[in-house]
């Protein structure tokens, strides 16, 4: 997603109890918070904010950057059933890469009839499926598509099932492409991620559920891949093909965009919600989210400069500035995202299955939301800024300020003090 606007739109539910604490206010003061004590632009962004976030995502509120001419998801239902985008028409080929060596005994293949259909992936289903949340984030969009509880079969399993004998480094996998070689896109992975499960991830995943419920076109649906560590485009859309390879480095389509394919998801805050116009010296509630990328998150700093003034170019990344704590709210009493009857799945990677709460707190690979109450300003323009620091010290944009690896520049606002 590219806006504000429409990030919020994902995220509905948000407590308005920190507002009340930090302002020094009861229940019974909400009414004079928003009418009295912040100017009414701040009151309308902070009501808007607390009334529409939520934590979880739609399926079809996600934001969508499918490809495709036309994007496959857009098909009529019959096409969809002749190119096997339906569940009773799908199959996955698990294949030997014939541009390698790679040995693989018993092939899942269309032309002999073993390819894997949806009803021998919903049987593995029954005994292996696995759930975890995951922010699905672009690799060079400044917001992310949406947070979602994603539940499916490890990929090993079925990798397992076509018995890889010898010459395998890596897999390479594509979903539909209109029958279009040039609209074609395609991802890898080192065998040993799939086969194993480093530092306690949960497994890359043929993807069957969103949020409890049937993985629906527009997200890639019947079958996807997800792949919990990285940006969006490893976790490849109406998955129709794998092939098991020796080559030793990766030949995703991305790369071929000057792309970082190995890139991890990264740490970084962003602003949702801020006083555009402020009056002079009146508190200014801000609020945001943060991805917890692959090195976790602990704090979230906000910081406020005069627009202008000048700043030491040695220091791009503002290291020295004065930034000052926000606060990183806890996770939700309720989930959303229509979860159906808001449960959350028995056993979901990283959650309590007695409590169905987290273990820890941020949550690795998912987002957070954060509050600011700042002090307030004499007339005059000011730039506001947010960054994350991650759980080991560093602040963003490091320790990977490079935008090809995953963007996280420090996001800018103007606020307008008068």
């Amino acid at each position: 997603m590219s806006s504000t606007d429409d990030f919020l739109r994902d995220h509905r539910r948000l407590s308005r109890r920190w507002f009340l604490r930090v302002a020094g206010l009861g229940a019974a003061a909400l009414t004079q918070l928003r009418a009295g004590e912040l100017s009414p632009e701040c009151a309308k962004a902070c009501a808007e904010a607390l009334a529409r976030l939520e934590y979880l995502t739609e399926p079809l509120k996600f934001g969508d950057v499918s490809r495709g001419d036309p994007i496959p998801h857009k098909l009529s239902e019959a096409k969809r059933r002749e190119v096997g985008l339906t569940p009773e028409t799908w199959r996955l080929e698990v294949l030997p890469d014939p541009a390698t060596d790679a040995v693989v005994e018993t092939p899942l293949s269309k032309e002999k009839g073993t390819a894997l259909d949806w009803a021998g992936l919903i049987k593995l289903a029954a005994t292996r499926s696995v759930s975890f949340m995951k922010i699905m984030t672009c690799n060079n969009i400044g917001r992310p598509l949406g947070t979602g509880v994603w539940e499916g079969v490890p990929l090993r399993d079925v990798i397992w099932m076509a018995k890889p004998k010898s010459n395998v480094r890596r897999i390479h996998y594509h979903g539909y492409h209109n029958d279009d070689p040039k609209q074609m896109f395609r991802s890898s992975l080192p065998i040993g991620r799939v086969l194993e499960d480093p530092l306690g991830l949960p497994p890359v995943i043929l993807c069957t559920k969103l949020n409890g419920q049937p993985l629906p076109p527009t997200r890639g649906g019947p079958v996807r891949m997800v792949v919990p560590e990285t940006y969006g485009f490893k976790s490849v859309k109406w998955l129709q093909r794998i092939f098991l390879s020796n080559l030793a480095g990766a030949n995703d389509t991305y790369a071929e965009q000057n792309n970082d394919v190995d890139s991890w998801l990264k740490s970084f805050a962003g602003i949702l919600t801020f006083p555009e116009k402020a009056k002079a010296q009146a508190m200014l509630p801000v609020t945001g989210y943060a991805q917890v990328g692959i090195s976790g998150l602990t704090k979230v700093q906000t910081w406020v400069s005069k627009k202008g003034d000048p700043w030491p170019a040695d220091d791009p990344h503002f290291t020295k500035a004065p930034w000052r704590d926000a606060e990183i709210l806890g996770p939700p009493k309720s989930w959303s995202g229509g979860l159906p009857g808001d449960k959350l799945p028995d056993r979901l990677h990283g959650f309590d299955p007695t409590t169905h709460r987290p273990k820890t707190w941020p949550l690795l690979l998912a987002h957070v939301h954060w509050a600011a109450a700042l002090p307030g300003l004499a007339a005059g323009e000011y730039l506001l800024r947010a960054r994350s620091i991650d759980a080991n010290g560093i602040a963003q944009p490091m320790p990977r300020p490079f935008a090809k690896s995953g963007r996280n520049a420090i996001e800018e606002r103007v606020i307008v003090v008068g």
